[in-house]
């Protein structure tokens, strides 16, 4: 039975929302009035793109009125984060352990949930199963909300019969999965701070500060000394043209992201990020920790290997590294080992390929690809908290060299004044 979202209004005219079940749009109104409410718009849960067409009691359209009820549900879009998928998931998984049915888990999650977001979509898919459909099946409605990874893992923890464990594997995974995305931004976040800080700094001394001081010493008619005229010109110049120069710097920012929308200028720039140094190990320990990570969750859910590789890859932000995973699978097609076909780009970490062999040979996969993840997460924190570490007091250095050199232009005329007195 399908789960409809609805808009009314009760007998002193204040707007009602909420969410029933029904076969149809007009039982559900039928429903609404039957409780004393006149029904403005009945909207079908749905991920599909684009906003749903509504009716009200009378059969007019209100495609307009109501236009943000139908809008999807994306995870991307920020309305459901991965700590409440994996909040959901965890709850999911208890009440499934607790041989509760699953219409019946779905709709106390549901309950437990203060968000509408995760409440519309719990209630749809509650409503897909209650028809007859797989859970993995219903999931495959909203694609955003729940990714290939999820409806592929869930699929196979259907057919095993170990639903529960499997939805337990999942919320670990959503977890760490936001813990290392939390951990990357934390660190990167100190140096862009404090890079935003030394930017403002010196351009404040040199747009305002600077020609204060500096106009004393011009009004005595003496030629001041280059460095203090240097410093001048770049004083006039942000001060007359600085506008101009952010507006060209945004500017050029939206057309390299422009052009970053090519294939051809991603996998270019992707390519050239892998061989930065430092940074480029940074990418190739976070990216190959995302990917063993969660093959190791899809092979520990018996999803078949050619499968899991295949969606692993697809969790790779960077174009060549995921290009190799896709040429990997097609080796391993055609009866290549995984460990070899990942080796032959050179683009994952030898450590990551060894171990991956290693549990080939041993028949313990699962294990070696969840030992290889935790590896590189180690690897990528000792690199970020070393970067952090560099980046901190060579940036406060940078700005004390900027502004001894921006004190130093206006006291060189007090110096050479005191010079000519003596």
């Amino acid at each position: 039975m399908p789960a409809f979202e609805y808009v009314a209004l009760d007998a002193a005219g204040r707007e009602q929302r909420g969410l029933l079940e029904g076969d149809s749009p007009r039982q559900v109104r039928q429903t609404l009035r039957d409780r004393q409410l006149l029904p403005m718009s009945v909207t079908e849960v749905t991920d599909a793109p684009g906003a749903a067409r509504t009716r009200s009691a009378d059969g007019g359209t209100w495609a307009a009125l109501r236009a943000r009820l139908s809008q999807p549900v994306t995870l991307g879009g920020g309305r459901i984060g991965a700590r409440e998928l994996a909040l959901l998931t965890r709850q999911l998984a208890t009440l499934v352990r607790a041989a509760l049915p699953l219409e019946e888990a779905l709709q106390a999650v549901a309950q437990q949930s203060e968000r509408p977001a995760v409440q519309r979509v719990l209630a749809a898919v509650r409503a897909r199963v209650m028809e007859g459909e797989s859970l993995a099946t219903a999931l495959g409605g909203f694609p955003r909300v729940f990714p290939e990874l999820y409806r592929a893992t869930v699929a196979a923890g259907e057919q095993s019969g170990r639903l529960d464990t499997v939805l337990e594997r999942l919320a670990d995974y959503t977890e760490e999965r936001d813990r290392l995305r939390q951990r990357v931004l934390g660190a990167l976040l100190y140096p862009i701070v404090l890079t935003v800080m030394c930017v403002l700094i010196v351009g404040g001394l040199l747009t305002y500060v600077v020609p204060q001081v500096v106009s004393v010493f011009e009004s005595g008619g003496d030629q001041l000394p280059w460095l203090t005229r240097t410093l001048l010109s770049v004083s006039g110049f942000l001060q007359q043209y600085g506008l101009w120069l952010l507006l060209a710097l945004a500017l050029g920012g939206l057309a390299v992201a422009r052009w970053l929308r090519a294939e051809s200028a991603q996998r270019r720039v992707d390519r050239w990020l892998l061989r930065a140094p430092l940074f480029g190990r940074l990418l190739r320990s976070l990216h190959a920790a995302r990917f063993t990570r969660t093959f190791s969750i899809l092979t520990g859910s018996a999803v078949p290997a050619l499968d899991g590789l295949r969606i692993a890859g697809e969790v790779i932000g960077n174009l060549p590294m995921r290009e190799a995973v896709a040429t990997a699978a097609e080796r391993v097609r055609e009866g290549a080992p995984i460990g070899r076909s990942l080796g032959a780009s050179g683009l994952f970490p030898p450590m990551t390929v060894h171990l991956i062999s290693s549990g080939e040979s041993s028949g313990r996969l699962e294990e070696m690809l969840a030992r290889a993840a935790d590896s590189e997460e180690r690897q990528l924190d000792g690199m970020l908290t070393a970067l952090v570490g560099l980046l901190g007091p060579l940036l406060i250095v940078l700005m004390g060299l900027f502004v001894l050199l921006i004190v130093f232009a206006m006291l060189q005329p007090i110096f050479e004044m005191n010079t000519l007195v003596r």
